[in-house]
């Protein structure tokens, strides 16, 4: 899937940058935005994100998972004074020279259902007496069961299996909602670009028909068909026209630089813009259009999570209240002053500790911190109600306006074509002096702003449209849904 998707894109790409001999390229709507998605920064910025909440979900899992661990020292060397108490009750200083060595292996593994931890280990202690009477003594464990138990307290462990799954998918469908996003910046990029263009175009045409009009008005003036008032009127247009012509090349020229700065292309391609011809025609209800959000949005992935975590501070709260551990371990120890024999004639090794922590006056400290907990938790419970409604209402807005916007769409079509008509008709008849100035004036401002408002509700067709998509990871003109392999992307 991935090689293919590289594949197109590089196919998109070569007429792009093809060499320096050849700089000028077309480029539609669709090709900009598989490069914005290849190779855009914001692009980048998501798929950052994506690998960090991955590798987080990664680290989670692996705490569900066996652990093996080697800790030593080697070697400890003391050689010091410590006080000792002699058998009347004084105390002496004793003088220490002795260098000791310790290995232990163990095998850790979490228990998600009760929040404690169990370890099997073995280890082995080495001590050198190196003053007086010197010897080597060994002592081993070569296996104990260790269990450390939380009582009463929360279970991280248990809330974690819960909350880490869901903030992983909220990642995976924020990150698809966010090339989704790419595609609504391209499309600004693009249709401003876009737009740039056609002014142009339009400057250019107005300029060529202003310095025509003008030379037949001067024919006419001469043979007294025409006033001296519109002759000047005509000229106005001319210079009218010169300094719009040069307003648009300026504009054309900074929204190419920004649309190129957005895909990050070389700086000598100069990108044209192809008007879309092929419009992905939908008809979405409210209902359809919610379900599909709310199914696949991070949303309501978002919302899942952070009611989880309020619970999660609320049961903390109601945890710390107070702490008891239990800790127990079994197994066997030998000692001797060989390393061997240190595993011979083995003893039991048995130690049980409860452990306990619980407050007698705090005066209210700990029951008002779960007060805070719950308090803050009822906050957010209110703070989602209120998001919910809200992210349904702006779906059904989208809903309505995406719906309008097509039949927007086709009279903007209609007009542009009919003031198209209807100013190339007046010029014919301006040249044989059935109107005025003011008329042909009229029809060419009434022109401009008709192709204008098609491409505007042409941009706004194509932001509704991938608004839907980004909202729902659903795409409506192909009537199936949005999706990517997150593994092979994540290995890009």
């Amino acid at each position: 899937m991935i090689l293919n998707r590289l594949f197109t894109i590089a196919v998109l790409m070569l007429p792009l940058v093809s060499g320096a001999e050849d700089l000028k390229r077309s480029i539609t709507l669709d090709e900009a935005i598989a490069i914005a998605r290849a190779q855009s920064v914001d692009a980048a910025v998501a798929l950052n994100e994506l690998k960090t909440a991955y590798w987080e979900y990664r680290t989670f899992r692996a705490d569900l998972l066996p652990e093996i661990n080697f800790q030593a020292t080697a070697p400890s060397y003391r050689k010091s004074y410590s006080s000792y108490q002699l058998e009347d009750g004084s105390y002496t200083f004793v003088r220490n020279n002795y260098m000791q060595m310790s290995g232990t292996v163990s095998v850790d593994q979490n228990i998600w259902l009760t929040g404690g931890t169990l370890s099997l280990n073995t280890s082995i202690d080495f001590l050198k007496q190196l003053e007086g009477n010197k010897y080597n003594r060994f002592m081993s464990v070569p296996v104990a069961l260790t269990l450390s138990q939380p009582i009463f307290g929360v279970n991280h462990i248990k809330w974690n299996r819960r909350i880490e799954p869901v903030r992983y998918e909220e990642a995976k469908a924020r990150f698809m909602s966010a090339t989704e996003q790419v595609a609504m910046s391209t499309i600004n990029y693009f249709f401003n670009l876009l737009m740039s263009k056609e002014n142009l175009l339009i400057a250019r045409q107005n300029l060529t028909n202003a310095n025509k009009l003008y030379e037949v008005a001067k024919a006419k003036r001469s043979m007294g068909q025409i006033s001296e008032n519109d002759l000047l009127q005509l000229e106005l247009n001319k210079l009218n026209a010169v300094s719009s012509l040069t307003n648009c090349e300026s504009q054309f020229k900074s929204d190419m630089f920004k649309l190129r700065s957005f895909l990050s292309l070389e700086e000598n391609v100069d990108l044209e813009p192809v008007i879309p011809s092929d419009i992905p025609k939908a008809v979405v209800g409210y209902d359809d259009v919610l379900d599909k959000a709310l199914a696949n949005n991070s949303f309501a992935k978002n919302i899942r999570r952070r009611q989880l975590e309020a619970d999660y501070e609320v049961a903390k709260a109601k945890g710390n209240m107070r702490e008891i551990t239990l800790f127990a371990q079994i197994g066997y120890t030998g000692t001797a002053d060989k390393f061997g024999p240190a595993y011979d004639n083995l003893k039991d090794n048995q130690v049980v500790e409860i452990g306990f922590r619980i407050p007698l006056l705090d005066w209210g400290k700990r029951r008002g911190k779960v007060k805070v907990a719950e308090s803050n938790r009822d906050v957010v419970e209110s703070r989602l109600r209120q998001e919910t409604m809200n992210f349904n209402q702006d779906i059904f807005i989208l809903v309505e306006r995406f719906n309008n916007q097509q039949r927007q769409l086709d009279i903007a079509i209609t007009a542009d074509n009919i003031a198209q008509k209807r100013y190339d008709t007046n010029v014919e008849t301006f040249l044989i002096g059935k109107i005025s100035t003011l008329d042909l004036n009229d029809s060419q401002a009434k022109k401009d702003a008709s192709r204008q408002a098609y491409i505007n509700q042409l941009y706004t067709y194509w932001h509704y449209y991938y608004q839907l998509r980004s909202l729902t990871l659903w795409d409506f003109g192909a009537g199936k849904s949005i999706d990517a392999d997150i593994e092979a992307v994540i290995r890009q």
